[in-house]
């Protein structure tokens, strides 16, 4: 009995520090913004409550509704095309590809190569004057500056930056494949196609659903690109959420409103999580 004890206490011991951490830079800030969003706060003034003013101004506001549109669009074309294209090339590279070791560490660079390197390398090579892109093709493209233009290019980037974490992550998946099943369907005939769509992907289903949510996600959060790239611009066409709360509370110095705004992200993260959980247990059920 005293050893189980003596184990429970040693193990409290070592968990404190993150719980402590947890508390303190998750915890707190999570009620203390909550309780923020329903004030009116410059970060210099007093503190005043106004209840749901907030809310009700940043829906009021026309540029709400783009900002919206314009997260939606970028965090559905991000997870669709960060989800195919690495469940393809994974299903390449497991097919025994030669060098496919080196494939996967060349896929996966982008991935822990920082936001912001990134950026900055993606505004050069897109740049109208001096980039890569206008001068290999002959063009001239205003790529980051037109209204048509700026939101592809950034979902270009953001897929191309996580199709390496992705493809780790359906590798991973695979492993829990038996290859004898690919075996048995090879034996009856059945050709790569026929494989990928009635033994793959069926038992890649909970792998799909898990880089689906968290891909998806991580798009709603984009900041780092947003930041660098376009800055919002041009037009507000590439201005998302994330980027508005940075810009309420640091630009107009507006805290209450910025926090606001992040909770109305968070109902937006919440309802599309509640969403995938339906359909996985309604896939999985069937």
């Amino acid at each position: 009995m005293k050893k189980d004890c003596k184990n429970d206490f040693l193990g409290i011991y070592f968990v404190l520090p993150a719980l402590i951490g947890t508390f303190i830079f998750i915890i707190i800030p999570i009620f203390c913004s909550f309780a923020l969003s329903f004030t009116e706060w410059d970060l210099l003034n007093e503190i005043k409550f106004i209840g749901i003013d907030n809310y009700k101004a940043i829906f009021n506001e026309q540029i709400f509704l783009q900002v919206l549109i314009n997260t939606i669009v970028y965090a559905l074309s991000v997870t669709f095309f960060a989800v195919i294209i690495p469940l393809i090339i994974a299903d390449i590279l497991n097919s025994k590809l030669k060098c496919a070791e080196w494939f996967k560490t060349i896929y996966f660079i982008p991935f822990i190569t920082p936001a912001v390197v990134i950026a900055i390398a993606w505004s050069w090579i897109f740049d109208p004057n001096i980039g890569v892109v206008n001068t290999l093709f002959k063009i001239h493209l205003e790529w980051l500056f037109d209204t048509h233009l700026a939101m592809p290019v950034l979902i270009f980037v953001s897929v191309w930056k996580l199709i390496g974490y992705n493809i780790i992550l359906f590798l991973t998946g695979f492993t829990t494949i038996s290859p004898n099943l690919f075996e048995a369907a090879r034996i009856d005939g059945a050709d790569e196609k026929e494989r990928f769509l009635h033994i793959t992907l069926p038992l890649l289903k909970p792998t799909i659903y898990f880089v689906t949510l968290v891909t998806a996600i991580s798009s709603f959060q984009v900041f780092d690109l947003i930041y660098v790239m376009t800055s919002g611009g041009p037009k507000n066409t590439t201005d998302v959420i994330v980027y508005s709360i940075y810009k309420y509370a640091f630009e107009y110095f507006d805290v209450g409103k910025a926090c606001a705004l992040g909770y109305i992200l968070f109902l937006v993260i919440f309802i599309l999580g509640f969403t995938c959980q339906k359909v996985k247990h309604n896939n999985f059920t069937l």
